[in-house]
């Protein structure tokens, strides 16, 4: 796998305290072998820090934004306080994920009987650059190897890398939920309501279901599920716009109220 020397300036890193001192905390980068960078106490937290043991340890892993790189010093400074939770949860997933696909790739490897190294070199580094990472590579053999088929992959491998996600990885689906109110004022206002739904339930993805059910003219639930949240939010977005476009050209109304579920 082709792996960069140096975080680029602006990236979220994971990293591993190994020593914190009074002005400041050591981090060593657990994407970057051998690195490490340097978090100033003003980086730690908003707010004056007049004790940064109370907000990182040693051992403790931690996000972080690159603020500069020096590669002539091999210098990394780090900045903790510019890393919002939500970025927190999503760069950990990540890494997370890039840590299974790992050892999925090597137990690809062992099946097929070929290095790791050559595994990358065949395929791995391709699969990659088409889908961002390993590990989306493998969502998509579990969602459909024929997709992966599709996008120019071919060989033996292929049957051995499907197996193997299908075995390891089980694809996590979110539902959001949304509250309609839909009105048409025309005497047939009901048939239209009805079509201004069926084509709202319609996506272009495979894996995203959409559903608009009745509570009670003129009220209607519209539950949204798709593999991750930004998918399921452009989709119900899209399905509130189709409604209310349609049922428009009908003498009607379309009002939208969110409502999110766990």
């Amino acid at each position: 796998m082709i792996r960069k020397d140096y975080p680029d300036e602006g990236e979220l890193i994971v990293g591993s305290i190994v020593k914190v001192q009074n002005y400041g905390a050591f981090v060593s980068l657990d994407e970057y072998p051998d690195r490490e960078g340097f978090i100033h106490i003003a980086e730690v937290a908003t707010g004056w820090v007049k004790r940064i043991r109370n907000h990182i340890k040693e051992k403790q892993k931690v996000v972080c934004k690159v603020m500069h790189v020096d590669r002539s010093k091999n210098h990394v400074d780090l900045s903790l306080k510019r890393v919002n939770e939500h970025q927190r949860r999503e760069k950990i997933q990540e890494w997370k994920n890039a840590k299974k696909a790992e050892r999925l790739i090597e137990m690809v490897s062992n099946k097929i009987g070929i290095s790791i190294e050559q595994c990358y070199r065949d395929f791995g580094n391709d699969l990659i650059k088409k889908y961002g990472s390993l590990y989306a590579a493998f969502e998509e053999a579990v969602y459909d190897v024929e997709n992966v088929r599709s996008d120019g992959f071919s060989g033996d491998w292929l049957a051995d890398f499907e197996e193997i996600a299908k075995d390891n990885i089980s694809i996590q689906f979110v539902e959001i939920t949304g509250h309609l109110e839909v009105n048409s004022w025309l005497p047939d206002g009901i048939i239209h309501i009805r079509d201004a739904f069926l084509n709202a339930e319609q996506s272009e993805f495979e894996d995203v279901d959409i559903q608009i059910k009745y509570i009670g003219a003129p009220q209607y639930m519209i539950n949204v599920k798709a593999p991750d949240y930004k998918i399921a939010e452009d989709e119900l977005k899209k399905a509130v716009e189709k409604i209310s476009r349609y049922i428009k050209k009908y003498d009607g109304t379309c009002e939208f109220h969110r409502k999110v579920e766990e």
